[in-house]
């Protein structure tokens, strides 16, 4: 029996390290810096540096999918 499985389009936390975002449509652009700690309902925590203050934040994996890429 060939199992076949559906490809994903979520891409892998690790692969989003070193690329930016905006949280949400207007609000300030961060850059992914690193993988936090896991939850147990199937998301985890990312480390990210707000690009205008340097702040480093937690800020949810599922959150970050729904902000638009930063250019």
């Amino acid at each position: 029996m060939n199992q076949h499985r559906a490809p994903s389009f979520v891409p892998e936390p690790q692969a989003l390290i070193g690329t930016s975002r905006r949280f949400g449509p207007f609000g300030p652009a961060y850059e992914i810096v690193g993988v936090g700690e896991e939850e147990g309902v199937g998301d985890r925590w990312m480390r990210v540096r707000v690009i205008e203050s340097g702040e480093v934040v937690d800020y949810r994996f599922s959150d970050i999918l729904d902000d638009p890429k930063e250019r």
